[in-house]
């Protein structure tokens, strides 16, 4: 049992909220991520930052490695720096978060209700999916001001999926989605869940009227399938 040991130390790494806020820094970021670095983006000083990023690598919830920061190599280089990155594993709680319950109703009632209805079976997955989307938008922005632009838009879109699991981060123009919260679903029925994420997304992205995010696939190794964009104001 020495994974449920592994796991249950993983969760309680986490306890922390100076070593949580540094675990949901680096998996933020899409590339591994220096000591300083991620003690001045959550506030702490290095030595608390060490302390904590090699906590979380011994409970095995980040991997590192040590490169060049400079990404130069041979004579006048500098030393090489500690850098870290999410590890490739979930824990039974799960982190990274997973949805696997809410899938697995999005597609159990679709299927009754197309069964009932006749209506293709697809279709009622993704109105079923953009009407939850819709319910998450609407509850998150209850007494919230209706966003003012299309960067403030996307910027409470990206605050709700973040709450959601998404783990967003911004790059370019756009905001990607680190984390895909129906991981192991996606792997084996790729289509289906990726075109019912994206009517999730796009339904949350309706109700920041009139200036909806632009929601669309753009399927790439290592995140989720959604990518998000300011909406044409």
């Amino acid at each position: 049992m020495q994974w449920a040991e592994r796991d249950a130390a993983g969760i309680g790494a986490l306890a922390d909220p100076v070593r949580r806020r540094l675990y949901l820094y680096v998996c933020s970021r899409p590339e591994p991520v220096g000591r300083d670095q991620a003690a001045e983006a959550v506030g702490v000083a290095r030595h608390q930052a060490k302390f904590h990023l090699d906590r979380l690598e011994a409970d095995g919830l980040l991997e590192s490695e040590f490169a060049r920061l400079s990404g130069r190599s041979g004579p006048g280089a500098g030393r090489t720096s500690k850098l870290y990155r999410r590890a490739d594993r979930e824990i039974s709680v799960s982190l990274p978060d997973r949805e696997y319950l809410l899938a697995g109703r999005l597609l159990a009632d679709s299927v009754a209700e197309s069964v009932e209805s006749g209506h293709p079976v697809l279709d009622v997955l993704h109105r079923r999916a953009a009407a939850h989307g819709r319910a998450l938008g609407r509850t998150a922005l209850s007494g919230v001001p209706a966003p003012e632009s299309s960067a403030s838009a996307l910027r409470l879109a990206t605050r709700l999926l973040a709450e959601h699991g998404y783990e967003p981060r911004p790059e370019d123009e756009r905001v990607v989605l680190s984390n895909c919260p129906f991981h192991e679903l996606a792997k084996v029925q790729t289509e289906l869940v990726c075109h019912m994420n994206e009517a999730l997304i796009a339904g949350v992205a309706t109700t920041l009227a009139p200036h909806c995010p632009q929601v669309r696939l753009d399927p790439e190794p290592g995140r989720c399938c959604v990518v998000l964009e300011e909406g044409v104001s």
